[in-house]
């Protein structure tokens, strides 16, 4: 029986109404319908103190570090909609990245949550990028954590005229973008799977 992926979708931004919420709302969709098994969370269930390697030293990584890290874990792949803050990652989404690459230990026995894990890019933004410069920064940070990264992404332009009253993108070129993207990312997760059951 083939593998059913196990996918976790989150964005990069707690804002109400922000757009890469609605736009991991819409991957989220997409990955069901394709057939994965999708989990849905918000950093915001995982606050984090700004990363401190004397904090570190002091009381070791913090839990909701731990929690997050788990939680990628225990999944094949995860798809990361984003903004774009000054042409980069958003703080939120890097800190949190950053205190998962520093979990080493899981009840006593090694554990490197990102190790394996495959990962889709989506970006959103009003303006004319879509965010997309960035998911090049985003990118790199990932690979350096040994997270495979698929090369098909989606970046949503004028973000706020892109979504229906259901949710779903108003351009077929956008429609096909998520396709494209939840598509390989499942056929790569189920490929490469290494999820480690909790």
């Amino acid at each position: 029986m083939a593998l059913t992926p196990k996918i976790l979708v989150f964005a990069g931004s707690l804002r109400t109404g922000a757009y890469s919420i609605h736009t991991a709302d819409a991957a989220m969709k997409e990955l069901a319908l394709q057939g994965a098994d999708v989990t849905r969370i918000s950093l915001g269930d995982y606050p984090l103190p700004l990363v401190d390697q004397d904090l570190e030293k002091e009381k070791g990584v913090p839990e909701n570090a731990v929690k997050l890290a788990r939680q990628i874990a225990s999944h094949d792949g995860f798809l990361i909609a984003s903004p774009e803050y000054n042409a980069s990652i958003p703080p939120l989404l890097k800190n949190a990245i950053d205190w998962v690459s520093r979990v080493r230990r899981d009840q006593g026995r090694p554990f490197k949550p990102f190790d394996g894990r495959i990962a889709a890019l989506c970006s959103s933004s009003d303006g004319s990028f879509a965010g997309m410069r960035g998911l090049y920064h985003l990118r790199a940070v990932l690979m350096a954590c040994q997270v495979e990264v698929i090369t098909p992404q989606c970046s949503v332009a004028r973000a706020s005229e892109a979504f229906d009253e259901d949710g779903q993108f108003r351009e077929e070129r956008l429609r096909h973008q998520m396709e494209t993207v939840c598509r390989t990312l499942i056929e790569r997760a189920a490929m490469l799977s290494t999820r480690v059951e909790p």
